[in-house]
């Protein structure tokens, strides 16, 4: 059996100590329990243990979960999001973490003059450019940005990747640094309805590198589940 509630409570101690390290407040750093093809109960462990966030990558997966657990965490997208899923997705998930589409924001902007309320998301940006990753370019993400800044119900909270998977978690380091530029150059746009707080940005493997370079949301799987099962 994994000791959930213990792998949380080591890596909410690694996050801590990570940003004490960088000068940070630790509580300006969250951590959300990325749960593919974990089980309803195994997600429950890591929400009684403290994690009040949940990604998914799957709308359908999610809502077998969220039928069972609730409202107990906050449910976001952490995977791909094709248009035809937006109007599921956007009643699910309070946040939707991988926006990289214009014409997904304006399926996402319908469904929340529809249901009266704001969608909250974040833009994945692709920076390395991996084809078999989704994400807009670093070059079109202020492009991007303006589209939907122009849109009433889509409201962008921050900016979130997955850099190229590599054994040394110093490789990403790059990346994340990156990010953070792209963050604050395009905060100085000023655009409405993009507020980009947060940087969700960090797995397992390299979440105290992403704490260093400013994360403020890491996505952690492994590390609190054990590794992931096959179905």
């Amino acid at each position: 059996m994994v000791d959930v509630a213990g792998n949380c409570k080591r890596v909410l101690e690694g996050i801590a100590a990570a940003a004490e390290r960088s000068g940070r407040d630790p509580r300006a750093v969250r951590l959300l329990a990325a749960a593919k093809t974990q089980s309803a109960s195994a997600v429950r462990a890591a929400v009684e243990a403290g994690v009040r966030l949940v990604g998914e990558n799957y709308v359908q997966e999610a809502r077998a979960k969220k039928e069972i657990l609730g409202d107990s965490a906050e449910w976001h997208l952490i995977g791909h999001l094709q248009r035809n899923k937006a109007r599921a997705a956007a009643g699910l998930f309070a946040v939707i973490e991988t926006l990289d589409d214009f014409r997904l924001a304006q399926a996402l902007d319908r469904e929340g003059q529809a249901r009266g309320r704001d969608v909250d998301v974040m833009v994945e940006v692709n920076l390395a450019g991996e084809a078999t990753k989704s994400g807009v370019s670093e070059e079109g993400l202020v492009a991007l940005l303006r589209e939907v800044s122009r849109l009433e119900r889509v409201r962008v909270k921050g900016l979130m990747t997955v850099p190229p998977l590599a054994e040394d978690p110093e490789a990403s380091r790059p990346h994340f640094r990156r990010l953070r530029e792209l963050r604050d150059a395009a905060r100085e746009l000023d655009l409405p309805h993009v507020v980009l707080d947060e940087l969700s940005m960090g797995m397992t493997h390299d979440y105290e590198v992403a704490v260093a370079e400013g994360s403020t949301l890491v996505r952690v799987g492994t590390a609190l589940f054990g590794p992931r099962s096959r179905h």
